[in-house]
């Protein structure tokens, strides 16, 4: 999945960093030196479609706020207590769904380039007690930066063969072949979204196909990464349980269940002003129009009598290809875990510990 860009704002206080001259010579597009990026994000939110506009504009700037933040969930739900690393926001790919359209102002393509920070950030959190999961694909997709500045590869090997960390690098894209034949010591789990073919060709615009996530994930699987994937969010539409079976089938025709570190489930669910926006760049997509209710959290969920039923039919299916395999939900409360799974996370002393457990007997932590 290339980035197309047309123009690239470069911040001046990064100009004359490496990254910044390297990004330089692998990209195409206007280049324009700004030491204003407040006057940038003016003239793009002046245009008729910004969400659209910033997918082809990128600003080159420096992370002045923390590198590694815990993810942002909330108390209503139970929580992965997941560590994210800020490596850019936004993100070339238009899923209708897509909670960054109303999460970033304006929405722009935006890279760090002061690595010299994220790695020392990196080694505080390596010298600091405790276990970490670490995955750079909350604000922006993990791997679509790869052809202007391969910054994955680089992390593969500084989390190989640490004894208290591991890397997720998740994707909607394809494209891994440059990071076969590393030095990863199991300790970088390569990680896909995974939706129903009819989602994807409606609702996931520019992302790669199933059959590619997939065959991509068996790649993976087979140079010795641990995979995991996220069947998030799941979107009810008449017929969506047979196309999530045919999901979970051709997931396991490829990968070997045995080498899946987790998967995830999570039901669509969304800020009430993110409605508006995808009535108005999605109005042949009739997602946001389902049975819904206001959760807990704000946020607008289907009724959980259809959640439950959603997850039971896609964890039946699951089971039947890889019993042990660990699954969990994203942001549910304990009535769910319970009545899908018949544990809640508590059972086993959180969710935390159930995924640490979990990345542990995978992955070669030294």
């Amino acid at each position: 999945m290339k980035l197309k860009i047309r123009k690239v704002y470069i911040d001046r206080a990064v100009a004359d960093y490496s990254e910044t001259a390297e990004i330089c010579t692998r990209i195409g597009g206007t280049v324009e030196y700004t030491g204003d990026i407040q006057s940038v994000f003016r003239r793009i939110n002046a245009y008729k479609d910004p969400i659209s506009a910033g997918k082809h504009l990128l600003l080159i700037t420096r992370n002045r706020g923390d590198f590694i933040r815990t993810c942002p969930g909330t108390a209503q739900y139970t929580c992965c207590n997941y560590q994210i690393l800020h490596i850019g926001s936004y993100c070339c790919m238009d899923c209708a769904y897509c909670i960054l359209q109303a999460y970033f102002h304006p929405p722009l393509l935006t890279f760090f380039v002061n690595h010299n920070d994220m790695k020392n950030a990196l080694e505080n959190l390596f010298s600091s007690p405790g276990m970490y999961r670490v995955g750079t694909g909350e604000f922006t997709d993990s791997l679509i930066w790869e052809d202007i500045y391969p910054l994955a590869p680089g992390l593969i090997r500084k989390f190989a063969g640490r004894n208290n960390a591991v890397l997720e690098l998740k994707t909607k894209t394809a494209s891994v072949e440059h990071l076969l034949g590393l030095e990863h010591m199991s300790n970088t789990i390569m990680s896909w979204s995974l939706n129903t073919e009819m989602v994807i060709a409606t609702q996931e615009r520019g992302t790669a196909s199933l059959d590619d996530r997939i065959n991509a994930a068996a790649v993976c699987q087979a140079d010795g990464y641990p995979v995991a994937f996220h069947f998030d969010p799941m979107i009810w539409y008449e017929g969506c349980e047979a196309d999530y079976d045919q999901v979970v089938e051709a997931l396991f025709r490829r990968v070997d269940p045995s080498g899946i570190v987790w998967i995830s489930l999570g039901s669509f669910r969304f800020m009430p002003p993110l409605k508006e926006i995808m009535e108005k760049r999605f109005p042949r997509s009739s997602i946001v129009h389902g049975e819904f209710i206001r959760g807990l959290d704000g946020k607008m969920r289907y009724f959980k009598p259809l959640r439950i039923r959603l997850y039971q039919s896609i964890v039946d299916r699951i089971r039947r290809f890889a019993p042990d395999v660990t699954l969990y939900f994203c942001m549910e409360d304990d009535e769910v875990w319970g009545r899908v799974l018949g544990h809640t996370p508590a059972d086993y002393g959180g969710l935390p510990k159930i995924l640490d457990k979990s990345a542990i007997r995978h992955c070669k932590l030294a």
